[in-house]
């Protein structure tokens, strides 16, 4: 699964990359071997992919498993240099110590002199005085003050690296400048830039985004909300509507313009005007996005767009019913009602099934006194009128001024008889793609069912 908010750094670190003329890179930090799989690393590639980020965009994948000799060179360095010790402290034996098991480490080990061995971890010689200051992107200047920053592990007792260092590690070895990344990460830039000060190198620029946030105001959670970029994309959302509208979770370009191309959100982007508040993922609105981008999409676009939907997977229609040339009549009316791709099955069903779908619902509402009758005055007056839309309103114009009814009341029990539902396409539009023989046929089956006891 690949989270919004992630999708959202990945775009904001492209949009500054273009902007500034750098190199995106995309590293995959696989040192935690229960937090890596194959499959995962693919599906971030496709996520990417599906966003305009093609694999012609970026420097990688670069994999941090395959730099452990660097990040075993420089746990040696620090400790030789005396910048890191061993110890030997289990966390139950800090927590007997300080009475506090929410306390960070106490330093107990520091003037040991331990040696490397069994059971002993490399911690990081954290400054006593002074204060960290991170000069943020986003957020402006951060001071934390060192005395605040606990003796934090550099290499577990088996020798391996932590995230931390190999983090740091792998950012000088590809010459990183700016790191861009959610703000759940600040807590440990001060340990990194300090990190990059004994290793003798200058910290990159940082940059820390603000959460995205639910209508609650509650930070999204995979467990709770619709977080996956790829379930978006299953439900028909466009790449253009989701990059768009996630660009604008915490930046916007001048003027009051929301619905733009890519392109021009690239030259107006500048990481200093990136607001650190919490974003609001307004999924009613990233709706509202897609469906102004799938009314602009020309026409053969659409219709190709909307294939996935119409295979024999996903359509509930048997394949051999289903005629592109009669989707082709249908795509220019469902493209200005739908907001997501997978809508179209809904409005087009009608076309392809042997019957209307049965929606008692719908039934119930439309077919009230005197629909019946309506349905045999509309027989008897489609039986002979010219197949085209206009006459067809026409004639049910004429119906329901009979009936002392509106227009839109009498075409209620003629849309329920012909497509099984009360809302859909126009239509008369419908009446004449599908065609007067089979129109009159389902007509004639609502109308008995009706009189039928």
């Amino acid at each position: 699964m690949f989270h919004v908010g992630s999708a959202r750094s990945v775009l904001y670190n492209w949009a500054f990359a273009r902007h500034e003329g750098g190199t995106l890179v995309l590293r995959i930090e696989d040192t935690d071997a229960a937090r890596n799989q194959p499959e995962w690393i693919d599906g971030i590639l496709t996520a990417m992919a599906w966003l305009g980020i093609g694999q012609d965009q970026y420097e990688g994948p670069y994999f941090q498993s395959h730099n452990l000799p660097l990040h075993t060179e420089a746990a040696v360095r620090l400790y030789q240099e005396g910048c890191a010790y061993y110890c030997d402290c289990t966390r139950d034996a800090v927590v007997a110590r300080t009475g506090d098991q929410h306390r960070g480490y106490d330093g107990y080990c520091r003037d040991r002199g331990l040696e490397p061995g069994p059971g002993r971890a490399l911690r990081f010689r954290s400054p006593d005085e002074g204060a960290t200051v991170i000069e943020d992107l986003v957020r402006g200047r951060t001071v934390f003050e060192n005395s605040t920053i606990e003796d934090f592990v550099l290499a577990r007792a088996d020798g391996s690296v932590l995230f931390l260092l190999a983090n740091v590690v792998d950012d000088m070895d590809q010459r990183i400048t700016h790191v861009l990344r959610s703000e759940e990460h600040l807590p440990n830039t001060p340990k990194q830039q300090l990190l990059w000060q004994a290793l003798g190198h200058e910290p990159p620029a940082w940059g820390h985004l603000s959460i995205i946030v639910n209508e609650k105001r509650q930070k999204l959670s995979k467990r709770r909300d619709k977080v996956a970029l790829e379930g978006f994309r299953d439900e028909g959302y466009l790449a253009d509507a989701m990059r768009n509208y996630l660009m604008l979770l915490g930046w916007a370009p001048r003027g009051d313009r929301e619905i733009m191309p890519f392109d021009e959100m690239v030259a107006e982007f500048r990481i200093e005007d990136v607001n650190p508040s919490p974003a609001f993922f307004d999924v009613k609105k990233l709706r509202a996005f897609n469906g102004e981008y799938i009314r602009a999409l020309p026409e053969a676009e659409f219709i190709a767009a909307c294939q996935p939907w119409l295979s024999t997977e996903r359509a509930p229609w048997p394949a051999e019913r289903f005629d592109p040339a009669v989707f082709a009549q249908l795509a220019p009316l469902a493209q200005t009602r739908i907001a997501l791709l997978a809508e179209i099955t809904g409005m087009v069903d009608f076309a392809f099934l042997p019957e209307p779908v049965d929606d008692e619902a719908s039934w119930a509402k439309a077919m009230k006194d005197p629909a019946a009758d309506l349905l045999t005055a509309a027989l008897e007056s489609f039986a002979d009128v010219p197949w085209e839309a206009v006459e067809l309103r026409s004639r049910l114009e004429r119906i329901a001024e009979k009936f002392g009814l509106s227009l839109g009341k009498a075409q209620a029990p003629v849309r329920v008889a012909v497509t099984g539902r009360t809302v859909g396409l126009p239509l008369f539009e419908s009446l004449q793609v599908l065609g007067r023989d089979e129109t009159l046929r389902r007509i004639r089956s609502a109308h008995g069912r009706l009189i039928s006891p």
